[in-house]
């Protein structure tokens, strides 16, 4: 009996591990390719990460609906593909947000991330490894600020990790990556590591031929949606599943006839030539791996400033909540004078007014001078240290490494094929000077700046004490000079706050001697642009942005016209009465390395394998129910599927006749487990 039971379970093909329930409907599932871990996404759009003994690591909620679900090849990050067309990059060791991308307009609906198995090579075949040179003139890249007392969801941050933004950094030390996503448009995306975006093509753009209808047509892709994207570990082609109508070239869809139309709606299979990133590897390698640490950068930059300007903001909003009511208390008081005239009059010993006297012992008072004089100081000192760490550093190390790319784009034998224009980067590098300079203006105002509020306030505390006999306090130094000059410039303007603001319409005032001298500079240095000083700081980095953007958008743009489609092959039907109620096809891609000689295992004898599987609806055909069908070599086994079409004329009917007998043994698996 017990030679029995073994025997049985032994022929069992599957075992039931564990049985656990959950709160709600599970509807994706991925396994992690390198650890045991299973990420599901349920219905009420949460991700939950269990290992494969049932523990839960993490949860977390997005807040949008969940539509498609990857990792990254080496198991460390997870992409979420969610409803508006935004992709979010999670770390797996805590579920913290690594990257928001916005590259589609639509739903993502697929989402694949495939990793170059070779690693490059020289002519000679030896290893070709990258360097970093920025670790030889700089420290390690500075990480995004965290100041206390600021809320980072108020100035754009979502994620209270240190290493968030560093967390995607060392992917140009990975292999070479491209994640691929789809959306319901028919829209397609390539991003190198999965944050640089390198290419987009529609499908509804392209025009093809499909030899098992008619060699002499082309066709065009209609009202069609992407299903699955899988790209090839060779990275040479993409195949796409696409449900939609298969319309002649410049037909429009009304005026094709009913029941020809009936049988142009199905599911269809794309053949993408993707070589280009196999060809350019090296060069879109290094290109991305700059561009992405650059991203990096920004991100440290633009917390940066959104940091200081809320630090400012705040301090100086302590600052007017006492000195603004001084206005009121001079109009009470009958007097027609501004409150710069008054503390003048103060300093000039010529007497003390009753509202200043009032506004000096009772609304201010020495213990609300200490505030402020402390709340400006420790802001000085914050924004100070922001720049010094963060700032600074990040726009020095942008600089180096758009210099590196400049280098990158006057090698036009290597680098024009992609795209990577020389007059473009000298632009952006030119930006990310300015931006330095104007860093070091900033720091010299907010010093300036920093140093008359607290003379002013010195002057004011020795006021107090003067008015306040009782005091034993010494008053303290301060110069009178310099208390003139704050009361007639820096009172009521506030020149720290206009280099940080956004505003359109803010111009920065310089005067003619510093005018004079970046004339020269820029004379002397080869320059094109003389005004950026007039401009804030805010707007230089959107300034320096806006280039990098612009000379990165023609690889994008190159690479894009690159990819184009090769072939089609229809799979199956839909009657277009019911095409509103296929919601969902089950259908998947997948690529396996073969060997063709069995006794050898050299490079040059492996093959890369496809398998397109797919269930055959049951509005399909009459006389078909329930059929799952695999089709192997997208683009070897059209000869016979055209037979087959003539044979029983039928448009977009896919189905395998010869099947091997490996295929045969797993369709009766699948049989058995769903029995």
């Amino acid at each position: 009996m017990e030679a029995f039971d073994e025997e049985i379970q032994s022929t069992i093909p599957f075992q039931l591990q564990f049985d656990k329930p959950i709160a709600a409907q599970i509807k994706i599932a991925e396994w992690n390719p390198e650890k045991d871990l299973l990420a599901l996404v349920t219905e009420d759009s949460k991700i939950l990460l269990h290992r494969f003994n049932w523990q839960r690591l993490w949860t977390i909620s997005p807040g949008r609906c969940i539509t498609a679900l990857c990792w990254r090849p080496d198991g460390k990050v997870i992409a979420v593909g969610l409803e508006d067309g935004t992709i979010l990059l999670h770390d797996v060791e805590n579920g913290k947000l690594l990257r928001s991308i916005k590259s589609h307009d639509s739903a993502v609906v697929c989402l694949n991330w495939e990793e170059d198995g070779q690693r490059m090579g020289d002519e000679k075949g030896g290893i070709l490894t990258y360097e970093d040179r920025t670790l030889r003139f700089f420290p390690s890249a500075p990480r995004v600020p965290r100041m206390p007392g600021v809320v980072q969801g108020e100035i754009g941050i979502t994620d209270d990790s240190e290493d968030s933004v560093q967390g995607l950094s060392n992917s140009s030390h990975q292999h070479f990556n491209i994640l691929c996503s789809g959306d319901r448009g028919g829209s397609i995306c390539f991003s190198i590591f999965g944050i640089f975006p390198i290419g987009k093509i529609n499908i509804h753009e392209s025009s093809f031929r499909a030899p098992l209808l008619d060699e002499r047509t082309t066709y065009q892709l209609s009202n069609a949606s992407i299903y699955k994207v899988a790209l090839s570990k060779d990275l040479n082609h993409l195949i796409v599943m696409s449900f939609g109508d298969l319309v002649e070239d410049g037909f429009e869809q009304k005026e094709i006839e009913v029941s020809k139309r009936d049988s142009l709606v199905g599911l269809h299979c794309l053949l993408l030539d993707t070589s280009v990133f196999r060809k350019r590897k090296k060069e879109l390698h290094l290109v991305a791996q700059q561009a992405s640490n650059i991203e990096d950068l920004f991100e440290i930059v633009r917390a940066s400033l959104s940091i200081m300007l809320k630090q400012w903001n705040d301090a100086m909003q302590s600052f007017h909540e006492k000195f603004d009511s001084l206005s009121p208390l001079i109009a009470d008081h009958g007097l027609d004078s501004s409150p710069q005239e008054e503390f003048l009059s103060l300093l000039g010993g010529a007497r003390t007014s009753p509202p200043i006297h009032q506004f000096l012992v009772n609304s201010l008072g020495e213990p609300g001078l200490k505030r402020i004089s402390k709340a400006v100081d420790n802001a000085g000192k914050e924004l100070h240290l922001i720049v010094r760490e963060h700032l600074q550093p990040a726009v020095e190390i942008i600089g180096f490494r758009i210099g590196e790319l400049r280098g990158l784009s006057r090698w036009r034998a290597r680098y024009q094929g992609i795209g990577l224009d020389e007059k473009l980067i000298n632009n952006a590098t030119e930006e990310a000077g300015m931006l330095l300079v104007q860093v070091e203006r900033f720091l010299r105002v907010l010093a300036i700046v920093v140093y008359q509020f607290q003379n002013f306030f010195c002057w004011l505390s020795k006021c107090i004490k003067l008015l306040m006999p009782e005091s034993s306090d010494p008053p303290p130094s301060y110069n009178s000079e310099l208390v003139i000059t704050f009361l007639k410039f820096l009172f009521d303007q506030d020149p720290v706050k206009h280099l940080l603001d956004v505003s359109e319409d803010l111009v920065v005032e310089i005067d003619l001697d510093t005018t004079q001298r970046i004339e020269e500079l820029v004379q002397f240095g080869g320059f094109s642009d003389s005004s950026f000083l007039s401009r804030t700081l805010s707007k230089e980095f959107e300034q320096m942005e806006y280039r990098f953007k612009e000379a990165l958008q023609v690889p994008f743009t190159a690479i894009s016209k690159k990819i184009y489609c090769k072939d089609i092959m229809p799979l199956f039907p839909i009657q277009f009465s019911s095409r509103s109620t296929t919601s969902y096809l089950p259908a998947s891609v997948s690529y396996y390395e073969d060997i063709l000689d069995g006794s050898s295992c050299q490079a040059s004898d492996r093959r890369l394998l496809d398998f397109i599987c797919f269930r055959m609806p049951e509005n399909s055909f009459s006389d078909l129910n329930n059929y799952l069908v695999v089709a192997r070599a997208l683009h070897k086994i059209q000869v016979a599927l055209r037979e087959v079409m003539h044979a029983q004329r039928l448009y977009c009917c896919v189905f395998l006749l010869a099947l091997s007998v490996w295929i045969f043994l797993y369709i009766r698996i699948v049989i058995l487990f769903c029995c």
